[in-house]
């Protein structure tokens, strides 16, 4: 029996990566100067880390959170979806039109998918799932709406 070696997918070498990501998360802005500070290291590490990270496709690219976003949520929600065998396809391109959606997840256990929506009033959030409900091999739901955000590191 031979055996084949599969490609590595990128991943964290230490302790190291995975602080200055964390990092990161909080504030992608933070100047290199003082990620180096808080993680205990030269500013050239940091800076060649940052390097690998990108290049091997760990960071995937930088964002800006919106204060809207922040200070003015509205609802937001998580939605368990089970569908028909085989409508899966269908519905995703569906929920992609929807810029409500935020998220999309396709899980194990009791779910096929979990999705994030979000909506700037009780009443758009009931439209909202009415209109999932009704999403042709759709065959349940259930929504949780989100109370408060403990921890964000999205």
């Amino acid at each position: 029996m031979t055996s084949t070696t599969l490609p590595t997918p990128p991943a964290l070498r230490d302790a190291l990566d995975r602080q200055l990501l964390a990092l990161l998360q909080v504030n992608a802005r933070e100047s290199a100067a003082n990620l180096a500070r808080q993680l205990g290291t030269a500013r050239t590490t940091v800076l060649s880390r940052l390097n690998r990270l990108e290049r091997e496709g760990v960071i995937a690219g930088y964002t800006v959170r919106l204060a809207q976003d922040m200070l003015n949520q509205g609802l937001q929600a998580f939605v368990g979806l089970t569908v028909q065998p085989k409508a899966g396809r269908g519905i995703e391109e569906q929920l992609q039109r929807m810029p409500e959606v935020r998220q999309l997840c396709a899980v194990s256990g009791e779910f096929d998918y979990v999705l994030l929506l979000r909506a700037e009033s009780a009443v758009r959030l009931n439209t909202l799932l009415d209109d999932i409900r009704n999403l042709e091999g759709v065959v349940k739901t259930t929504t949780s709406v989100a109370l408060a955000w403990k921890i964000e590191r999205t």
